[in-house]
This record gives structure tokens, sequence and C-alpha cells, in this order.
């Protein structure tokens, strides 16, 4: 197989994991979380599919999994979301790593917990392009919370731009 067909073999994929767990599009007008999905900390931004603009809302700092879906849930009962969006990691040509299974089943779950339709988004490079915002600004603690929401703001974003042109 060559470079270039495990490439798009790997975004097939993605976008197959998309169909599985959201076989519709999104309705013209609903509420949207995106989450920047980590071991330690959640980024959590929100949007909305009409104006299609994504704002980082926060970041979820549990280890424990029920103290984050407790976390999560009241997010979705305050914001009433139509559709959820997780981030997806691979790795920069596409390919997979253990975190990119990880991701998966934290959407699964959230699809069973919330039942709401859960869209899978491709997240190369958004903690970096979070950091690079935060560059030159001595946050500490703060900043690493900052960044999460701010990487979950960039996945729902180019969630917005690629899906509902």
């Amino acid at each position: 197989m060559t470079a270039a067909s495990h490439r798009a073999s790997a975004r097939g994929a993605a976008c197959a994991a998309h169909a599985v767990l959201m076989p519709a599009g999104p309705p013209p007008d609903a509420t949207v979380l995106a989450f920047d999905f980590g071991t330690r900390r959640i980024g959590v931004a929100v949007g909305n599919t009409l104006v299609r603009a994504a704002h980082p809302l926060a970041t979820i700092d549990e280890a424990r999994s029920e103290a984050r879906f407790a976390a999560i849930g009241a997010l979705v009962a305050e914001w009433r979301p139509g559709v959820l969006v997780v981030g997806i990691p691979v790795h920069a040509d596409g390919t997979e790593h253990a975190m990119t299974k990880a991701a998966r089943r934290f959407a699964r779950e959230l699809a069973a917990r919330f039942r709401l339709p859960v869209a899978a988004a491709d997240e190369r490079h958004t903690t970096a392009e979070a950091a690079g915002r935060l560059a030159g600004v001595r946050a500490g603690r703060r900043g690493r919370e900052t960044r999460d929401a701010l990487a979950a703001q960039a996945i729902l974003q180019g969630w917005f731009d690629e899906r509902l042109r």
C-alpha cells in the first residue's frame, strides 16, 4: 500500500466512524458541544450550526470517569445540544495511535449516556494551534486549561468549516 493510499484509507476510516456515530447531518439550527479528549483533561467548546462559530467553554479537569461525565452532563443540561463533536487524534500522516482508540471509546460513551448524535472530527494540530495562540502568556495551570478549551474550539470550528459548507 502506498503512503497516499494509506492516508486516504485512514481518512476513509475517520469518515466511516463519523457515519456510524452520526448517521444524519446536523439540524440547521442546533447548539453543538465539542470535546478535546485527554486522559487528564477534556477541553469543551460550544457553537451553533446556524452561525457556524465556535467558542471555548470550559476545561474539565477530573481524573475519575464518573466525575468527568457528571461535569459533561451538567453542560449538556445547560446548553441542550443537538449534536456532540469529539476530536479524534491521529498522527500527521493520518495513522491511528493509542489515543485514537481512547477518543473513539469516549465518543461511544457520550452517545450511549446522553443519547445524542456524536460526530468525529479530525483534531490534528489543534493542541499545537491552541498552544500557539497562548504563546508568550505565562499562565501556568490556567494556561493548560485554556489551551484545552481552545483546542476544542479549533476542533469545532474545523468541523463547522468542513461539514457545513
